[in-house]
């Protein structure tokens, strides 16, 4: 419990408007939960939202002590009340979440805290499987991540010996990863593999196709498949043999074919023509081919999980159910 005696300067504010702004780690709905459960007590009772405080007004705040820490990006994950995710799949290890098209994993220059990192944060702290409090140094982390625009299936890691496990297992490639997306245009041949070498301008936040060794260039290989060719598109699914930066989006724009939607690699004018503002990528599927020891996690080799659904695949696709797919 938190006291507070109101002051001077504090008089005449409404009390929902206060604890605003002195809790900003409180999320509003929980704000007014509180108040509506009467875990806020003013002078000794409970009080309404919009109660108009004088000074020497007593505040009795039966809230969590982390509520009132100083706002940081470590601890904005309890600005979310209500945690909005999609699980794929979850056991006491690993959570395997589709994020959602247009949201961060971790936070940018923007500073947003609707990132899916804070998602799983909130939900795991809601659950009560994460006590921050409790934890000497361990925070659940995300083993992979994808792009802002791209949608999919993301590994988060909920014990250290998952996110050590896994990191090794991503670094030695002991997964197989399928994207789905939609190209313009027809790829030639319809199956293949791109090889090449990508460079990665920092400065653009772009890699740039070249197909000869350059100095900094990275090897970047992709097996592609089309499953579908339909109003001027092709859905493609796509496995990364490598896991380079922009990789499908930039090799695939090289092979003439750019994703519909991709502002960076693609057109503008067939973009607008699609109505498309975001590339159409998902990390559709995810299967742990482990080749070595994975200690507490090799319960999950073999183990395949997929999307339920891709939304550009219902609009440019209808036809194309996902079932089909193996």
């Amino acid at each position: 419990m938190r006291q507070f005696t109101i002051g001077k300067n504090d008089a005449g504010q409404r009390l929902d408007r206060w604890m605003s702004k002195t809790i900003p780690l409180l999320p509003a709905p929980l704000l007014q939960k509180y108040i509506r459960l009467k875990r806020v007590k003013l002078n000794g009772k409970g009080a309404k939202r919009d109660t108009r405080l004088q000074q020497g007004d007593l505040l009795q705040l039966y809230i969590n002590d982390e509520f009132f820490d100083r706002p940081t990006v470590e601890n904005a994950y309890l600005t979310i009340a209500n945690p909005k995710l999609d699980i794929v799949y979850e056991d006491e290890h690993l959570l395997l979440v589709n994020k959602p098209s247009g949201m961060v994993v971790h936070a940018d220059e923007t500073g947003t805290a609707d990132t899916l990192i804070n998602h799983i944060l909130a939900y795991l702290y809601q659950t009560r499987q994460w006590r921050p409090k409790e934890e000497q140094s361990f925070i659940p982390a995300l083993c992979n991540r994808i792009d802002r625009n791209t949608g999919g299936i993301v590994i988060a890691a909920k014990t250290a010996e998952a996110l050590r496990v896994m990191n090794q297992k991503i670094k030695d490639r002991e997964m197989e990863k399928r994207y789905l997306c939609a190209a313009v245009g027809t790829l030639k041949p319809k199956n293949g593999t791109l090889e090449s070498f990508l460079l990665k301008d920092e400065g653009k936040k772009q890699v740039f196709v070249y197909h000869k060794p350059v100095p900094g260039g990275r090897t970047a290989v992709t097996k592609y498949r089309t499953l579908a060719v339909q109003n001027g598109l092709s859905l493609v699914e796509c496995e990364l043999i490598t896991g380079r930066t922009h990789q499908i989006r930039a090799q695939l724009a090289d092979a003439g074919c750019p994703l519909v939607g991709d502002g960076k690699y693609g057109s503008e004018q067939v973009n607008r023509s699609y109505h498309r503002r975001r590339q159409a990528l998902c990390s559709w599927s995810l299967t742990f081919r482990f080749t070595t020891d994975a200690g507490a996690l090799e319960y999950l080799n073999g183990k395949c999980w997929k999307v339920s659904s891709v939304d550009f695949l219902e609009e440019y696709f209808p036809d194309f159910s996902l079932s089909r797919l193996k």
